[in-house]
Formats: structure tokens, C-alpha cells, sequence
């Protein structure tokens, strides 16, 4: 069984102080905030997949003719 990935000191900071902000939130900044926060998660995952597909030679480099 894996080791459940550690987060560092300033990490945790960053999650504690997002709480804060969040809690501060209405119900409606806090819908808005976590649709665009789901976009930039699914953009993310775009990113990497295609970084990847790219890096292991999954897909053509479409600076090469």
C-alpha cells in the first residue's frame, strides 16, 4: 500500500487560509467560485493529458512536418 502524499507546512497554511476566505463567502460567490474552480481543474487535466500524450510520443508534434 502507497504512502498518502505529505503536504508541506506552507501548503496546509494556503488550505487553512482558503477555508477562511471561503467561509466569508455567500452561497451565491461560493457557487460561482466552485464552477470556475471545476473549469480550471478540467482545463488542468486537459493540460497534463495532452502534456503527456505529447512527452511519450502519443501524439504528433505539430511543429514537425
Amino acid at each position: 500500500m502507497s504512502q498518502p502524499v505529505e503536504l508541506s507546512l506552507e501548503q496546509k497554511f494556503s488550505i487553512r487560509s482558503f477555508e477562511t476566505q471561503v467561509e466569508r463567502m455567500s452561497h451565491e460567490q461560493a457557487q460561482d467560485f466552485l464552477i470556475k474552480l471545476y473549469e480550471q481543474m478540467i482545463m488542468r487535466e486537459t493540460m497534463y493529458r495532452h502534456f503527456l500524450k505529447h512527452q511519450w510520443g502519443l501524439e504528433p508534434d505539430p511543429q514537425m512536418p
